[in-house]
């Protein structure tokens, strides 16, 4: 960065009101000319899965943070667990990724640096800072200690380093067993911060890697990788969320190591990556654990990591969220140093926010029955213009059609109607919208036809001359809402799928933690199914104008009066399919009260 840029945001710190705290921490670093003045970032997931909705916190941090300070922002792929991993969540990550809007400079994986962490590994061990241990993982656990007593140190610990080298070679063999041995770090056994306790920096897997192949067969674990990829990539700020709090002195200390062993001479404090933590995005009705989420996926719960009830970046992205409307949320909720428990009506406020600028205006009637207008002449059609967006006059328009017979919403009418209600009843008037004012018969025989059963067929109503909008009566007044409808010969059938919270519970984590020990240690599915909406999806068979039929999958709507809805993938001009994105209001918060 250029002496002038940093002078520029230097001058900047007088509006600190309007930066987190890792901003603030990023602009006092350029103005000490840290690092040579420059901002290089990075988002590291381990592809094992899908992104969620939490990833796009960190998504919009470490690609924001770079964009906003003239930086750049790598994407490292993490991928030191071969049994997890896959080629198909990679590609997965890049497309969530590109969705939401952001680019990075490079694609990298942590296996990119195998060598190098191995090589960094035998030296330490020649420096006596490494050791082999052959103690199972249960006994390495129980002489960890507790954090207010002192570790015991494994009878390993001062074993010969010629010893140790040669062991570590047979490590990565493909000889040994599993679990077997690892090599740990020796740090302090009596530390107070448990991490510094040996901790194990290499583990044997004997499994082929999907970049690598058969190279390696003993893998790095993550505390000992992180650190030093950040450091020879040259990132400036490691951004990463509250849990690794503790693991900050030893990623620190790895660090020191590698530069050591680098022979880089230049200042600690100046040149090197700084690990810094912010909470965490928690929500309401959603558990975020990729653990959780692929037991949903296997058990059939949803139908695929992109199900529109699933947390992932996908789920939503078919859902009909936007990139936006995501983005504008993480924005409004922000970054602190203390984890919250946000609630998912604020997030789908502002989805609904973002949406009501961009969706398109249609007619869709879910739940139909007919109305019949009987002074209006069969086999007529009278053609009106309809505005695609109010809020974007670029949308345009689209034609629709009127006729002698409509469907409507079976709840715009009611035959005993109380005083207060103001849609169809008889001798009750409403406006169709962007058509006439219609009214019932007084007499409610006049007003349905009903079939043996007393479910009513058909709704009888008559319009009221000059009142279709922009004519002489128009602006007649009456108490009546204004309801929508479509006609039946210019309509076509459609499927819906109504989507509702997954989760019947505000914390599903700890309620399914609390069922599975207090029923014993129950596990998976049989601990989250108490808790699962059984209401989660309604299909629902809908009529819908015969435009809709040209608007491409992922596309945004508002069907009017009912909520905002998107074109699904499965769509085709044959059968289309929308998805409940949110409705017009929180409708949950009403029937949960």
């Amino acid at each position: 960065m250029s002496t002038e840029q940093i002078e520029e945001i230097k001058s900047e710190e007088c509006k600190k009101e309007s930066l987190n705290f890792i901003e603030e921490q990023i602009v006092k670093d350029l103005a000490e000319g840290k690092n040579g003045g420059k901002v290089q970032t990075r988002f590291p997931p381990e592809p094992n899965g899908y992104l969620h909705i939490g990833h796009a916190k960190a998504i919009a941090l470490d690609f924001g943070i770079a964009q906003k300070y003239g930086g750049i922002c790598n994407l490292r792929m993490d991928d030191t667990n071969p049994q997890k991993e896959d080629t198909e969540y990679v590609e997965a990550i890049k497309r969530d990724i590109e969705w939401l809007g952001f680019k990075w400079d490079k694609v990298l994986y942590a296996s990119d640096y195998f060598q190098q962490l191995w090589d960094l590994a035998v030296e330490l061990i020649k420096q006596g800072k490494a050791y082999i241990d052959e103690q199972t993982a249960e006994q390495i656990a129980e002489q960890k200690g507790t954090p207010t007593q002192a570790g015991v140190e494994s009878p390993y610990r001062n074993r010969p380093v010629e010893e140790s080298l040669c062991l570590f070679e047979e490590m990565n063999s493909g000889k040994m067993e599993p679990g077997k041995m690892v090599l740990r770090a020796k740090i302090d056994m009596a530390s107070p911060n448990m991490h510094f306790r040996d901790p194990i920096m290499y583990r044997v897997l004997n499994m082929p890697h999907w970049r690598t192949g058969n190279k390696w067969n003993a893998y790095p674990m993550y505390d000992y990788t992180h650190g030093q990829c950040d450091y020879w990539e040259g990132v400036t700020h490691s951004l990463c969320t509250l849990e690794f709090v503790s693991h900050r002195p030893l990623y620190d200390l790895f660090v020191d190591w590698a530069k050591q062993v680098d022979g880089d001479d230049q200042p600690l404090d100046d040149n090197r990556p700084r690990q810094t933590e912010f909470n965490k995005l928690n929500l309401t009705h959603i558990l975020l654990s990729k653990r959780n989420l692929l037991v949903l996926v296997k058990e059939g719960v949803v139908n695929g990591w992109d199900d529109p009830r699933m947390p992932t970046i996908c789920g939503f992205r078919r859902r009909g969220y936007s990139p936006e409307g995501i983005l504008s949320f993480i924005n409004k909720i922000g970054y602190t140093k203390f984890d919250a428990l946000n609630q998912m009506s604020l997030f789908e406020s502002a989805v609904r926010d973002d949406l009501n600028k961009r969706a398109l205006r249609v007619s869709a009637v879910i739940d139909p029955v007919k109305l019949v207008i009987t002074n209006f002449p069969e086999g007529e059609t009278e053609t009106y213009t309809a505005v695609n967006n109010p809020e974007n006059e670029a949308d345009g328009t689209h034609e629709i059609e009127f006729s002698r017979e409509l469907w409507i919403e079976r709840d715009d009418f009611m035959e005993d109607a109380p005083k207060k209600f103001f849609r169809l009843g008889p001798g009750k008037q409403v406006r169709l919208k962007n058509s006439y004012i219609i009214q019932c018969p007084e007499n409610i025989e006049d007003c349905v036809m009903k079939d043996a059963d007393g479910n009513i067929l058909e709704i009888h109503a008559e319009l009221i001359p000059d009142t279709k909008t922009g004519q002489e009566n128009s602006n007649m007044k009456i108490k009546g809402k204004t309801i929508h409808w479509v006609s039946c010969k210019h309509c076509i059938e459609a499927e819906v799928r109504n989507y509702d919270r997954l989760w019947l519970v505000e914390n599903p984590r700890d309620e399914v933690a609390a069922y599975s020990k207090e029923h014993g240690d129950v596990r998976g599915i049989e601990a989250m199914r108490p808790f699962l909406n059984p209401n989660s999806l309604e299909v629902k068979k809908a009529y819908v104008e015969k435009w809709l039929a040209t608007r491409k999958p992922m596309e945004y709507l508002q069907f009017q009066r009912i909520g905002y809805y998107n074109v699904d993938p499965d769509s085709t001009p044959e059968h289309l399919v929308f998805n409940r994105t949110v409705g017009l209001t929180d409708a949950w918060k009403k029937m949960n009260k």
